[in-house]
């Protein structure tokens, strides 16, 4: 049995935005590995709307108590979506001040606790521009940015010798991702479960269970 306690970092994709099980896919797949037999412990640090800008200010503070040093720690991060989304005619956070961003967050993660980087999905362009409710900013997505971004993000990762999970890509092509249609950005139930569906296949977390 694995003793874990893992901070989820990240935006409203992280948080479960839109899941009616209040779970998103960070429950879901801690949900597993408990079933499984594990012991784990998760702790879900998604906030909405957030860029990597905002996340970078505060990922250390809000993870330190959560991960005390006598107990198994590690870090999942998923971000990203939210610094292509463009408001006021430009993009929220410009690209390169993202990958700056990133690094930052990603190597002094690595220095402390066992890290994993998973990148952003693919939104519904039909449902584009998006508006979380009234007086909310209006934003438009891009899939196009959110691609550049996530290869950039991967190009990073391998030069830090961190691990990172394309899920832009096989979401792409996925028929179950693109029939969970939520509000266009964010999914509803089963898309956090083809989330977690990919996740738990990747060997970079498998390692953190193996016996």
């Amino acid at each position: 049995m694995t003793q874990l306690r893992i901070c989820f970092v990240g935006d409203s994709l992280t948080n479960g935005t839109g899941d009616h099980a209040f779970l998103g896919w960070p429950g879901r797949i801690c949900r597993r590995e408990v079933q499984a037999g594990h012991n784990i412990t998760c702790y879900n640090l998604g906030i909405r709307a957030e860029t990597t800008e905002m996340i970078r200010a505060r990922w250390r503070a809000e993870c330190t108590p959560r991960l005390l040093d006598s107990f198994p720690g590690a870090l999942v991060f998923s971000f990203g979506t939210n610094d292509t989304a463009e408001e006021a005619g430009q993009t929220r956070v410009a690209a390169g001040r993202s990958i700056e961003n990133a690094r930052a967050m990603i190597a002094e993660a690595m220095d402390w606790k066992p890290t994993l980087w998973i990148g952003p999905p693919p939104i519904d362009e039909s449902q584009q521009p998006f508006q979380a409710g009234p007086g909310s900013p209006v934003r438009m997505f891009s899939n196009a940015r959110i691609a550049a971004l996530s290869a950039a993000f991967a190009d990073a990762a391998a030069d830090m010798g961190v691990p990172y999970l394309d899920l832009f890509t096989p979401l792409s092509a996925d028929g179950a991702w693109q029939r969970a249609v939520g509000d266009g950005v964010h999914p509803p139930d089963d898309g956090y479960t083809v989330i977690a569906d990919r996740v738990a296949e990747w060997d970079a977390w498998r390692r953190w269970f193996a016996a």
